[in-house]
């Protein structure tokens, strides 16, 4: 990393924050945001929060300005013999060389953390990719056996249904015989309570009480006799038959 591209950052775990304008550098290497400074190295004794070192001496720890006017560049080192000018400007390079290899060292580790965390997603991923493997797997074998249970289903069906459809046919033949039965059955009994057409030389005996259609009115006479008179009447106008003669003709 080129120190002229390499950026400050506040020391504190909690910022890292770029830094500009005015930050707090310690007499081990460490610098930190206005802020924090000014909060961590107001108390007595100061003790570095990067480090933990106590900064008791009076030079042990800086306000300084980063970005310092011209005129304060022009004057901070006059005068300084040139070993001395030395000796400062290697303490700032120093410095910044100890900031850069803290900050690639602090990439290195988050970049270490950051491949155990994807090895630990890798290994993660692979075990859920095999238990989704043998998940697939066995849905794949509980769809081969529902399929051939559905064949099973299908096939018991179509039994069912063609023997439902022989069981409809045979219920159609008989309901078609029990139709003919009854029609048949209905047929005769209307023919057994037909009245018959017989040669008995009788007439169909009403009810006493009414006359017959072929007696006239002056007939109501012998009707209107008592019980005694009225089987004298017909006593004395039945004939007499003979037992041995029927009225009926046989062949």
């Amino acid at each position: 990393m080129s120190a002229s591209k390499f950026t400050l950052l506040c020391n504190s775990h909690k910022c890292r924050v770029k830094l500009s304008g005015v930050a707090w550098v310690t007499a081990c290497s460490h610098v930190f945001c206005d802020q924090h400074g000014s909060e961590e190295f107001s108390r007595t004794p100061a003790v570095c929060p990067a480090c933990s070192s106590m900064l008791s001496g009076k030079l042990d720890v800086l306000r300084t300005e980063l970005a310092p006017s011209e005129q304060y560049k022009a004057m901070v080192l006059v005068g300084l013999q040139p070993e001395t000018v030395l000796e400062i400007s290697h303490k700032a390079i120093d410095f910044w060389i100890y900031q850069i290899n803290q900050e690639r060292l602090l990439m290195e580790y988050n970049l270490s953390r950051a491949g155990g965390q994807v090895l630990q997603m890798e290994k993660f991923m692979i075990q859920q990719n095999q238990s989704r493997e043998h998940e697939l797997n066995a849905l794949k074998g509980e769809i081969s056996s529902l399929k051939k249970m559905l064949e099973e289903y299908k096939r018991k069906y179509s039994e069912v249904l063609e023997r439902l459809n022989e069981r409809n046919k045979q219920y159609q033949k008989l309901q078609g015989l029990l139709d003919s039965l009854r029609m048949h059955t209905m047929g005769t009994v209307e023919k057994d309570t037909m009245p018959h057409t017989f040669t008995t030389g009788l007439v169909k005996q009403r009810s006493p009480l009414s006359s017959p259609s072929f007696i006239g009115p002056e007939a109501d006479r012998f009707f209107s006799l008592g019980p005694e008179s009225a089987k004298t009447f017909f006593q004395f106008s039945t004939p007499t038959q003979d037992k041995t003669h029927s009225f009926i003709k046989k062949n």
